[in-house]
């Protein structure tokens, strides 16, 4: 073992500088999966084509990297200079890309599960913990350098989303169990951990989106909104965009009448000093646990004969919407399937929310399409937006009404679901095709087209299959044993490309038949 140890050591000692050029994020290479979502759009979408329609039946097995630890792989690695960084909750791994060799571990044991992966900043690597704390350690050795705490674990706050690197800001924000803490984003000093600016999700009183919350209760300073999902960034208009999630109490609106800004919203920020620059919400006045946190996805494309800069996002409460990504102005408001919990849309393209729908004390029967956290991909080449989805019916009951309630509030149950993978006209928000679940898994994987004409992603049996991306045909697929519960992400080194799904406590790579 030691003999195995020093060689280990050897061969990271011999590794190229683990330090990422901040260009990368703006341009990565094929060679590298630099954040979160490969790079700053969303769009989950690779220019790489060596693995394509010919010849993707030929896919087979190059590494699996077994993590030896309980927990599932729900995050997203990166990929920088040949080393793949993965996470499970508290831990790191840095892994060779071409190999599956581990290089090295980092562990610190908290309380409570979740992440989504980590930043990285030059040479170091940051990332959110279970106990809400943010860890920043060397991408070299894996040693710490700095941490931080963000929310407090005694009211079950935590933290599980991957960090947003833009310039020397960290973006980051806590989440929390318990249904009356309120929702923020902060923005970090990378070499320090230092708060350099922080955005809340309830305005204060006095400010704008104040006068949406009830004024003689204390309500908007609990009232949720959290952010735990990774958001995108547009370089051109130095605009970050992210969603928010659901306000509290959660399932009774008597409690705080109004829009309830700016929960289950899309926001633009300025991401040099967190000021909010414009907002959209997909769910007002939102009483079903519908976050909006799902990815804003970025692209430039025509629209109506015109180039537009555009913004795509299928939410929680099943509703697809494309706006100017400028100024927040909606150009389609859509639903994803069958959704019978609003009425219409007012003049800003927002749904308009029925009163009927809302939690009763006997029971309210809502039917909506509903998506999850699994990223969501744009392939220009079709001009489609690809999500995995459910179309649900619940039923929603009040269980503490009144002007006073805390908490959750109410409870749901759901009465039928069937999950499908769906392609949308961004034009029109159309459903151009729709491929139905065989299983009784719930189509919660993400989502990666190619420019090899491939959408990968995990069918609801656990398989894991490559389609038309223009029609949904399936052109390969395979059983790893589970289901995943991350998305499929690529790279390219020494002229090969692989295709890496994370399943449960497995990474696999897969590739060609080597030459």
């Amino acid at each position: 073992m030691k003999k195995l140890a020093l060689i280990l050591l050897a061969f990271a000692a011999s590794l190229p500088a683990q330090e990422l050029d901040s260009h990368k994020l703006l341009n990565p290479g094929t060679d590298s999966w630099p954040t979160f979502n490969g790079d700053y759009s969303g769009r989950r979408y690779s220019t790489l084509a060596q693995i394509n329609q010919t010849n993707v039946g030929s896919l087979t097995l190059a590494w699996a990297f077994q993590s030896r630890s309980q927990g599932s792989f729900t995050s997203m690695p990166l990929v920088v200079n040949g080393i793949m960084y993965a996470t499970l909750p508290d831990q790191v791994f840095a892994i060779d890309a071409r190999t599956g060799r581990q290089i090295w571990h980092f562990q610190r044991p908290s309380q409570g599960g979740g992440n989504r992966g980590v930043a990285m900043y030059k040479d170091r690597l940051i990332f959110t913990t279970p106990d809400a704390h943010v860890i920043c350690i060397s991408a070299r050795d894996g040693k710490q350098i700095w941490q931080i705490q963000i929310a407090d674990p005694a009211f079950k706050g935590f933290a599980s989303m991957a960090p947003l690197v833009i310039r020397d800001h960290v973006l980051v924000a806590g989440s929390g169990d318990a249904a009356d803490l309120p929702g923020f984003l902060l923005s970090l000093d990378p070499m320090t951990g230092q708060t350099q600016w922080r955005w809340d999700s309830e305005p204060k009183p006095g400010e704008p989106g104040s006068e949406t919350w009830p004024q003689d209760s204390d309500v908007m300073s609990r009232g949720g909104g959290m952010l735990w999902l990774t958001g995108t960034y547009d370089p051109e208009l130095n605009l970050t965009y992210w969603g928010t999630g659901n306000p509290h109490p959660v399932e009774n609106s008597e409690a705080r009448p109004g829009a309830n800004l700016y929960t289950c919203s899309i926001v633009a920020l300025n991401p040099d000093t967190g000021k909010l620059v414009w907002y959209f919400q997909p769910s007002p006045h939102d009483t079903h646990d519908w976050d909006t946190n799902m990815t804003p996805v970025l692209f430039d494309a025509n629209f109506k004969g015109k180039p537009r800069k555009l913004l795509a996002q299928a939410g929680k409460e099943g509703l697809f919407f494309v706006l100017d990504r400028t100024n927040g102005k909606a150009l389609v408001s859509a639903p994803l399937g069958d959704s019978d919990w609003y009425s219409g849309w007012d003049e800003r393209g927002q749904p308009i929310p029925r009163k009927e729908a809302e939690p009763q004390p006997d029971g309210a029967l809502v039917h909506s399409a509903i998506t999850l956290w699994n990223a969501p991909s744009f392939d220009p080449q079709t001009g489609l937006f690809y999500v995995n989805e459910r179309d649900w019916i619940n039923v929603y009951y009040l269980t503490i009404p009144g002007k006073k309630a805390q908490g959750w509030a109410g409870r749901d149950f759901t009465v039928v679901g069937k999950p499908f993978l769906k392609a949308l006209d961004y034009q029109t928000g159309k459903i151009k095709w729709s491929k139905e679940g065989t299983g009784r898994g719930g189509g919660s994987s993400g989502i990666l087209t190619t420019a090899g004409h491939l959408l990968f992603t995990a069918d609801t049996s656990g398989n894991l299959v490559a389609l038309d991306p223009a029609t949904g045909k399936t052109l390969w697929h395979t059983y790893p044993g589970a289901a995943m519960g991350s998305a499929p992400m690529t790279y390219e080194l020494d002229g090969r490309q692989y295709v890496v799904t994370p399943v449960e406590g497995v990474i696999y790579a897969w590739a060609l038949p080597a030459r």
